[in-house]
This record gives C-alpha cells, sequence and structure tokens, in this order.
C-alpha cells in the first residue's frame, strides 16, 4: 500500500464525516470505498461506493464513526485528500481537495493527475 507511516491516507471535514457516517447507518454499510477511474473530459473521475465488506488491500480511513476505504489502485492518487461535504442553495454533495490533482475540467466532473514520477517525488518532500 502507498502511504507515509504516521500520516492517514485521506482527511474527512466534520461535515463529510456525520455525513458519510449517517449515510453508512441507513442501510448498515461497512463503509465508503473510493476511487478513481477513466472518464470525463479531463481524464479521470473519482468512484463511490458503499460496501459490505472490508477488502483487505484497502486502505482504511476512521474517523468520528466515518469509515473510507481507498481502493488499492487509487491510493497513489488520494493520498494527501481532504474530503467535504458541502450544501448550498443549489446543491449538495462531496467535495474532494486534492493535491495531486494537475487540472479539472470546467463543470468539474473530472479531472487530471500529476504524472505519477511528480506524485512520487511530491509525497517524498513531505
Amino acid at each position: 500500500m502507498f502511504g507515509i507511516p504516521g500520516k492517514q491516507a485521506v482527511t474527512m471535514t466534520p461535515a463529510a464525516a456525520a455525513q458519510i457516517a449517517r449515510l453508512m447507518g441507513k442501510d448498515g454499510h461497512k463503509g465508503l470505498r473510493i476511487g478513481v477511474k477513466k472518464g470525463g473530459c479531463a481524464g479521470m473521475e473519482y468512484t463511490m461506493a458503499y460496501v459490505a465488506e472490508v477488502d483487505p488491500l484497502d486502505e482504511v480511513v476512521e474517523q468520528n464513526g466515518a469509515v473510507v476505504m481507498i481502493a488499492p489502485m487509487a491510493q497513489m492518487f488520494l493520498f494527501g485528500t481532504e474530503i467535504d461535504y458541502e450544501v448550498s442553495l443549489l446543491e449538495s454533495g462531496f467535495k474532494f481537495r486534492n493535491p495531486n490533482v494537475a487540472d479539472a475540467c470546467g463543470c468539474g466532473e473530472s479531472i487530471k493527475f500529476k504524472d505519477v514520477e511528480e506524485l512520487a517525488a511530491d509525497q517524498t518532500t513531505d
């Protein structure tokens, strides 16, 4: 697994942790698995799915009753991300503040990550 000892892979704001915990409790889910997949106009999209079982290869982050699992392929791309939950007059939803993103599309639905060498260099300088 990709990570730095003593540092959580992702963090959650209190609003995100509360929303994840609330949604987990509704249907008895074990947590929220986040990942990335190819798609969108910038090349990659975040994925989110509630799961019934923890995969042993997932990176697990627990905070204030919320459990987030990071899919193995996404760990390097999501390391250092803050997950927030925002509510406005027009929309509400999870927001990712990810230091590994190089660019995003205009609608905010897809992202482009820094290349692998740059990501690795960033993680060793933190």
